[in-house]
């Protein structure tokens, strides 16, 4: 059975609605993912890192009720685990403020084993961080040798925006290696200084990576792949908040690549059918998680969506 295996951070979200405290929970953009596709039975592994504290258990024991090995995940000794502070605004959408204390030895974990049309995940500043940028690209080359679908979500937030040019080169690297690449419309933004997805893709993504899909919260999701543009609707939600909403995207895309037994080598030549199954899988997931605080589909959704 195939696997989905991701590298990403693993923090403590804890979401305000008008300046009070709504709900804390484990979160993190390849985290989040991962924990939605282990309730829809998916084999996943998580290489992570957290810290020896009342914080680390808590997510710890999340990840045991949901069926995430914590084999992966390194627990370090010194500093803290990272929290994240999430304001809602009136749209529901939400502003960060973000507390870490890492160590200097850093994801000292071994690598989970990957198989042929495995699907690897990896995403935001994590994916870029210059203190992991060696692990980084070692987990790469090793998902690229074994022929693994490589999924990149740069998840590039506005706080990070003043280190759009610093951090360019590792960004081209990722694309490189990825054989599917989501952004947000706001990510692209923040990364590129455009706001054209069609702009972004001919001129930032396409000469690395040739599947590009942009979400752009309520408006439509355009693909790109090669000479094939589609743009797909995105129904109206009663949202709650947008938390998660591309993190959980990504989840149901790569659901979909499973569920439809789309591999590696189909890629090049799948057409508007069966891109549209797969986008309809993501955009499925994210509206499930706009109706709610939660940072993954409910399991109401898991088992519904499994037996549909």
């Amino acid at each position: 059975m195939r696997k989905v295996i991701g590298v990403g951070e693993t923090i403590l979200d804890i979401i305000f609605k008008g300046n009070q405290p709504q709900k804390a929970v484990p979160g993190g953009t390849v985290f989040n993912g991962l924990v939605s596709l282990s309730r829809m039975g998916v084999p996943v592994s998580f290489i992570s890192e957290l810290g020896n504290d009342r914080v680390g258990e808590l997510i710890l024991a999340f990840m045991e009720e949901n069926g995430l090995s914590a084999e992966y995940v390194d627990t370090f000794p010194d500093g803290k685990s990272p929290l994240a502070l999430a304001f809602l605004d009136d749209e529901q959408n939400a502003g960060y403020l973000i507390y870490k204390d890492y160590p200097a030895q850093r994801l000292d974990v071994l690598l989970p084993r990957i198989e042929e049309d495995d699907i690897f995940i990896l995403g935001s500043y994590y994916a870029l961080n210059p203190a992991l940028r060696g692990r980084m690209v070692e987990f790469l080359e090793y998902a690229k040798e074994r022929k693994a679908i490589i999924y990149y979500d740069p998840n590039f937030r506005k706080p990070h925006a003043h280190e759009a040019r610093r951090l360019r080169p590792a960004v081209i690297e990722n694309l490189e290696y990825a054989d599917i690449v989501r952004c947000s419309s706001e990510d692209v933004f923040h990364l590129y200084g455009k706001a054209n997805v069609r702009q972004i893709y001919e001129e930032e993504v396409r000469f690395y990576c040739r599947h590009f899909i942009a979400t752009q919260g309520a408006d439509e999701v355009v693909l790109f792949s090669g000479k094939l543009e589609e743009c797909f609707d995105v129904p109206p939600v009663q949202t709650v908040s947008t938390v998660a909403a591309g993190d959980n995207f990504n989840a149901g895309l790569i659901y979909g690549l499973l569920k439809y037994g789309i591999r590696r080598d189909n890629l090049p030549t799948l057409g508007r059918e069966g891109w549209e199954k797969v986008v309809r899988c993501g955009i499925d997931f994210a509206a499930d998680v706009c109706r709610s605080y939660d940072n993954y589909v409910s399991k109401e959704f898991a088992e519904a969506y499994i037996n549909c």
